[in-house]
């Protein structure tokens, strides 16, 4: 079990144990969701490179050249802002 304590500034220090645990790091964002019985659940937000990395491949795709995706953003922020 790890204990945090709360400052009268609202700020709580994450104990060293949990923060390994997570893979978190100074600046990293943490989303607290409430649940049952008074009870909250920390949740990192941040993510590395290297823990995304080729999340978005799917065997048989063919690879889409960083040109292709810059278009691809392009258009798609055309259609939704007009």
């Amino acid at each position: 079990m790890a204990i945090a304590t709360l400052t009268t500034t609202g700020q709580l220090t994450v104990p060293k144990k949990i923060r390994d645990s997570l893979k978190l790091q100074s600046g990293d964002k943490i989303e607290i969701v409430l649940a049952k019985g008074h009870e909250a659940i920390l949740r990192p937000l941040s993510k590395r490179v290297d823990e995304t990395f080729c999340m978005l491949h799917r065997p048989g795709q063919k690879a889409v050249s960083p040109q292709e995706i810059d278009d691809a953003v392009k258009k798609a922020m055309k259609e939704s802002s007009g």
